[in-house]
């Protein structure tokens, strides 16, 4: 079997570092904004995924990340299940980042140096 996904965008706001009850483990959550090309136009669509980093992870993205800095994000695809208040079963699909990469610039004094990235400028559609 194979649960694999890697993906590169933006982040759409700063990734929250927060610990586990139980036992302080560290862990961080954030959001991906992810373009698309859906038409021979070059029209593009934007998807938005939840991510969810765990212990060294969760605190190098927290620190090397932020706001409209593009990513890329490597892990596995997991679905959460709970029960809500009334009793009724909920689900959640994210994506469990096991590996996080620079795609652009950098965090650095709340600035970011990426304003130029572009996903899809090295991609020839033909």
């Amino acid at each position: 079997m194979l649960n694999r996904i890697t993906l590169m965008g933006r982040l759409t706001k700063d990734p929250e570092l927060r610990y586990t009850k139980t036992n302080q483990t560290p862990v961080a959550g954030f959001s991906l904004a992810v373009d698309r090309r859906y038409s021979k136009d070059k029209e593009i669509e934007t998807d938005f995924f939840d991510i969810v980093a765990w212990k060294a992870t969760a605190e190098f993205v927290t620190k090397h990340f932020a706001k409209g800095q593009p990513i890329c994000v490597d892990g596995r695809l997991q679905q959460r299940k709970w029960t809500d208040e009334a009793g009724k079963a909920r689900y959640a699909c994210e994506i469990i980042a096991e590996n996080v990469y620079f795609a652009g610039g950098y965090k650095n004094d709340g600035a970011s140096n990426n304003d130029d990235f572009d996903p899809f400028e090295e991609v020839d559609a033909a």
